[in-house]
């Protein structure tokens, strides 16, 4: 695995943040046209607000067929992925494939020789945005030992940066033993793994974000960063944030959605955990971005 993702001192926050942050980067490209909102969307005048939709995946296709293979490339193998995972992610169908009802399906199974398979998908190369409002609808797994993720890295972590010093953005993690908490995380050089800079949301109602679909975003300009849940801003970092280290995150970064099984810091499956655990995507989309 590219980067050491364990848990980090974090600050909790609460819906009763602020209202999103709005950026005023512009880049007109042609996209689909976005679905009709559904319960845990932004509403349509947000959408406006947004701006110019500069590129999307509506995971619109025929059920249980492959990611589309121009945008999404599917990493393999097993080895523990730098946090010491069960999972051994493939390239099949049985793990990663769209439902017919505009989703993708990640489903994290347990073998019948008591290992685990999923998947893990990266636009590295095809698909790498710079600044712009970035977010996902997904409804996320449970189970203790399940770790589902929405998140980013710097585009030259391919071309001989070496990770944390190419960058990483998780706009979503979520670890199964806190169902009702997520987490978003920067990593760079002098704050990475355990020293990362990150807060956590909690659910207003104390739920499952495993209950239903959320929104789960960042607004991201030049040397700042704010991540929201359903439109709620819950912090924001900016280079006063890094302690005197560089801030990489002024450059192209790729997306990777995955569900790991186990790892250093969701801990492993025990009695309670149910397979197969499924991560279901409505769509990603990028607004208002350098691309």
């Amino acid at each position: 695995m590219r980067s050491t993702r364990h848990r980090t001192i974090r600050t909790t926050v609460t819906a009763s943040a602020a209202a999103a942050l709005v950026l005023s980067a512009s880049l007109v490209a042609s996209a689909a046209a976005p679905k009709a909102h559904e319960a845990g969307s932004a509403p349509a005048a947000q959408d406006a607000a947004l701006g110019a939709l500069t590129w999307s995946d509506e995971f619109d296709g025929a059920a249980g067929s492959a990611p589309d293979p121009a945008t999404w490339n599917l990493e393999t193998g097993a080895g523990g992925w730098g946090n010491n995972e069960l999972q051994t992610y493939t390239s099949s169908r049985e793990n990663s494939a769209l439902d017919g009802n505009g989703n993708l399906v990640i489903t994290a199974r347990q073998d019948g020789n008591g290992g685990y398979t999923s998947a893990r998908l990266t636009t590295q190369g095809k698909v790498q945005p710079k600044y712009g409002h970035l977010e996902a609808r997904i409804k996320i797994p449970r189970g203790q030992g399940i770790w589902p993720a929405f998140w980013m890295l710097g585009g030259q972590i391919g071309n001989g940066v070496p990770w944390p010093d190419s960058g990483e953005i998780d706009i979503m993690e979520n670890v199964g033993y806190e169902p009702h908490m997520v987490h978003g995380t920067l990593h760079g050089p002098g704050y990475s793994g355990g020293a990362g800079i990150g807060a956590s949301y909690t659910h207003p109602q104390g739920w499952s974000f495993a209950d239903d679909f959320h929104v789960f975003a960042i607004d991201w300009e030049p040397g700042r960063i704010s991540w929201s849940v359903d439109g709620n801003v819950y912090q924001t970092r900016t280079t006063a944030d890094t302690g005197g280290n560089q801030w990489v995150f002024d450059q192209p970064f790729f997306f990777l959605l995955n569900v790991a099984v186990g790892g250093n810091w969701p801990g492993y499956p025990d009695g309670t955990t149910q397979f197969p655990q499924q991560m279901v995507v409505d769509y990603v989309r990028v607004y208002d971005s350098q691309l």
